[in-house]
């Protein structure tokens, strides 16, 4: 297993098991799948609603817990310093956790940033109490960690994008290098171009340059982007429901793609997003209660 390490000296399995949406009656299958695949980075959120059953899975596995580095996420909805709090209480008891490894901020508030920063310094609160080894944010835009950086006092340990060959976002994954930021990618694989592309749009997985590479090397499509990412410095959360994909996107630990195929990856960028747009993430289209545990 390849590891990276924060910008506070906390070591992070570099590959991930995604959970997002994986409905909670398949997520403990799911995990355990991971779990005999070599996983041992479990990246969910608040918003799933399967965090109760990432714990279970956890819990019922033979891994010990000091072995599995445990990531959530908190919701647009709990943002504010007593709410981020109680959402921290939440989301651990939902895992069933003293503390959690890795605990970012879901999504930037744009037209409530005040509220966004407040959020932040609760989880500077959690770090300085121990309740969380490090602390993060997601889908943030260089605007909005501008921003953070000026009112808050740690620096983000992660900043999880959507990030796939088709949609690179290089002016973020820029700044969070200047930064000390690690960039860790949701939607690797570009998954999301398969159900939100206009019908007209090729799909990552069709790609005859991606086609090409993986043919070269003896692998799939998927694990040539997992490799892309893994040699690039990125962390990366791969997810299915399906063991032997699950297995598959671990595989990727024996082979090297060369400067001329990671070139050739990087050219394939879109500038095309697949998930909303940052600035409009509002409290009013995207809040939604998070339950009590």
């Amino acid at each position: 297993m390849q590891t990276l390490t924060l910008n506070n000296g906390v070591t992070m399995p570099a590959l991930g098991f995604g959970v997002f949406q994986t409905p909670p009656d398949q997520t403990r299958a799911a995990v355990t799948a991971a779990f005999e695949a070599g996983y041992r980075h479990i990246d969910t959120a608040a918003a799933y609603a399967n965090e109760r059953e990432v714990g279970q899975a956890i819990r019922d596995s033979d891994v010990p817990r000091e072995d599995v580095f445990i990531e959530t996420k908190i919701w647009i909805s709990d943002y504010g310093y007593d709410q981020t709090l109680h959402a921290f209480d939440k989301s651990a008891a939902k895992l069933g956790v003293d503390r959690i490894d890795l605990l970012i901020l879901h999504q930037a508030l744009p037209t409530a940033f005040d509220r966004t920063v407040a959020a932040y310094r609760a989880l500077e609160k959690l770090l300085d109490d121990g309740k969380v080894r490090a602390i993060g944010v997601s889908n943030f835009m260089v605007d909005h960690l501008t921003a953070l950086l000026d009112a808050t006092s740690v620096v983000p340990a992660v900043n999880q994008l959507e990030i796939h060959p088709y949609f690179q976002q290089r002016a973020v994954l820029d700044f969070d290098d200047e930064h000390d930021i690690l960039n860790q990618a949701w939607s690797p694989i570009g998954g999301i171009t398969s159900y939100r592309g206009t019908g007209t749009s090729i799909s990552t997985f069709d790609d005859p340059t991606i086609a090409g590479i993986a043919a070269a090397h003896g692998k799939t499509p998927a694990q040539v982007m997992l490799r892309w990412h893994l040699q690039q410095g990125r962390s990366a959360i791969p997810k299915s429901v399906r063991p032997e994909r699950i297995a598959e996107n671990f595989d990727v630990f024996d082979f090297a793609l060369t400067p001329d195929e990671l070139a050739a990856l990087d050219a394939l960028d879109t500038g095309r997003r697949g998930g909303p747009e940052p600035e409009d993430i509002t409290l009013q289209a995207y809040g939604r209660a998070i339950p009590e545990a």
